[in-house]
Formats: C-alpha cells, structure tokens, sequence
C-alpha cells in the first residue's frame, strides 16, 4: 500500500501571474509598460508577439525593459520563455530581486496556435485529397490536431504558472451576446469574453480588465489578502489601478518573501517528464559521446517513458540520431537504439 505523502503548507504568497484584459486601445500594454520603472523589481524582458508596442512605450518615464527578439515561429517563442524562466530561477536563487515577464500578447499566441493546427489538417493527406478537387473547400482540423495545440500552449502556461517572478500577460476583450445552453443568443443579454485559450482567465493569478469608457475593473484575484468573495461582491474597480498597486497592495505580495507557485503539471503516462535542467545535460552528453554504446547508455540511463513524457522528446532523439549517424561515419557500429 502506498504511504501518504503531504506536507504542511506555508501560508507565504506565491508569484503572480496576471492577466490584463480588454478592448482595442484600451491601455493593457501601456500598464504593463508603466510597472517596469518599479524600484522592487529586477530585469524586466517584453516578449512582443503581433503587438508591436515594445520600442514605442520605453518612452514612458521610468520603463525599463528588454525587447525579446524572436521569429514568429513556436520554437523560437518557446525557447525563449524557457530561458527567460532559467534567468528568474538563477536570479530568484541568488537573492536577487524578482525578473518580470511581460507576453504581449497570449491572443497572438493561440491564434498562432489555431493557425498552426489548421495549416496541419490543409496539410495532411485527406486534406489535400479534399483541396485538390476543391480549392476553396472547408477544412476542419481533427481532435488530434487541437489536442497538439492545447499541449503547446499548456506548455508555455506551466511556464508562466511556475515563475520564479512575475509575469503579466495581455490579452484582447470583447463584449458579445450571451448564449443559452443551446448555444443560440439571450435576447438583451451580453458578456464579456477573453480572446484567447478557453482555459487562459482560469489559470492566471489575477485578471484585469481595461477599458476606453470605464475604470479598470478587477474582475477576479486570487488571493486571501484582496477581500474580494466571489458570487457575493462585484468586482473591484480602481480608477487609479496599476499593476504596483495590485501586486503590493491588493494582493500583498513582498518579493523578499514570495515562493515559486506549487504547480505540478499532470501527465497521461506514468513516468514523470525530464525537466529542462535534464534536457540540456543530456543533450551536453549527447553532443559528446564517443561511441555509439556511449550515445544508447544515455538514452536507457534516462529511461524510454520519461523520454516520450518529455516536451522536448524531440530534440533528445534528433540529437542522438545525429551523433549516432556521425559515429557510424566515423567508424562506429550501431548496437543499440536510443530512442
């Protein structure tokens, strides 16, 4: 019988991650722009993906950020946010004050993603079959093909969950009808909609929303500081909001006492994922493997399960392709696979 394994909890305020949310124009860059000249935290690095706001709004007195230069593609975006994250750990580490993150913004992430998937299904063989004998056909992306999509983006969310810092991330809102539980329009009813990830308002610590025509409005927060109760008082609005006030004051959250979120990430397999510190050192090993033996006793050292559990499973299994093709070039025999 397995023994319980628990611990006590700690009570301490954990890192936020928070969503600011709203209409064209509405101010969610220029906030987030705003909160870089605070004097209580560290580096700031702006991951601008189909915004173009980053260069403009250093202009604002005080900001003080780093522009993340990316392709457009998913590596390059992904990548980038790991090594963002490395840098808060080392800097959380060491003592330092906290690195912020700021995505501007996640709707240009799914979007990415949902044209990522649909690119997928044009692609794939019944999809050809289907546009070449019409051109201007409807394709429907598969399950499967979406299942990919949500994969990369709770990819990049456990990221943001798990940061060692703070990370605000952007998103657009609008207003549309409400719909009945048939899917059809409530006549004179409207509600408010994140452009986004179905799951993204949920996973974040605070949401925000910013508009051109009211005070900003906390929509929700969590936090046993904020006073707010849900289903019994209305959101929050702030007509002198900004992101210092809701980091320090509403939520009470002091960068020398703040904790990296608990988050575990569920796993449909029973081998746990290597993480990114694993990843490198094994592609370190990879990289300088002798002979074929060496490049096979790394892939059973790591253990074939967590190595398909793994997000980064490619790059393992590319790399240790490559060497293995090298060595046998280079004399060696294959004797074993390290897939």
């Amino acid at each position: 019988m397995t023994a319980i394994n628990s611990r006590e909890p700690s009570g301490t305020i954990p890192y936020p991650l928070i969503l600011i949310e709203g209409a064209e124009k509405s101010g969610k860059s220029y906030a987030a722009a705003q909160f870089t000249a605070s004097e209580r935290i560290g580096q700031t690095y702006w991951l601008d993906v189909s915004e173009g706001a980053a260069d403009e709004y250093a202009a604002i007195p005080g900001a003080r950020y780093r522009v993340i230069v990316h392709d457009g593609t998913w590596p390059s975006i992904i990548g980038q946010v790991e090594a963002v994250h490395a840098e808060a750990t080392r800097a959380h580490d060491a003592g330092e004050k906290p690195v912020v993150l700021v995505i501007d913004s996640m709707s240009a992430v799914w979007d990415m993603l949902k044209d990522w998937t649909t690119m997928r299904a044009r692609q794939s063989p019944k999809g050809r079959a289907t546009l070449a004998k019409d051109p201007d056909a409807e394709i429907k992306a598969p399950m499967n093909l979406w299942n990919d999509a949500n994969d990369r983006h709770a990819r990049i969310m456990h990221l943001l969950q798990t940061f060692p810092g703070i990370a605000i991330v952007t998103a657009r809102g609008k207003t549309v009808s409400s719909l009945d539980d048939t899917g059809r329009p409530i006549p004179g009813s409207k509600e408010n909609k994140v452009e986004g990830h179905k799951n993204l308002a949920y996973d974040v610590t605070a949401w925000v929303r910013l508009s051109r025509d009211e005070p900003p409005m906390v929509v929700g927060v969590r936090s046993v500081h904020s006073g707010l109760r849900p289903g019994v008082d209305k959101p929050q609005t702030e007509p002198d909001f900004s992101i210092e006030w809701l980091i320090w004051d509403l939520m009470q959250c002091d960068p020398a006492t703040s904790r990296i979120r608990d988050h575990v990430a569920t796993s449909p397999v029973d081998y746990p994922p290597l993480s990114d510190t694993e990843v490198d050192v094994a592609l370190a090993d990879i990289a300088a493997a002798e002979t074929i033996a060496d490049v096979d006793a790394i892939g059973t050292r790591l253990g074939r399960g967590r190595i398909r559990a793994t997000p980064r499973a490619a790059e393992i299994v590319e790399a240790a392709q490559g060497r293995k093709a090298f060595l046998e070039a280079d004399g060696q025999q294959t004797i074993g696979d390290a897939e």
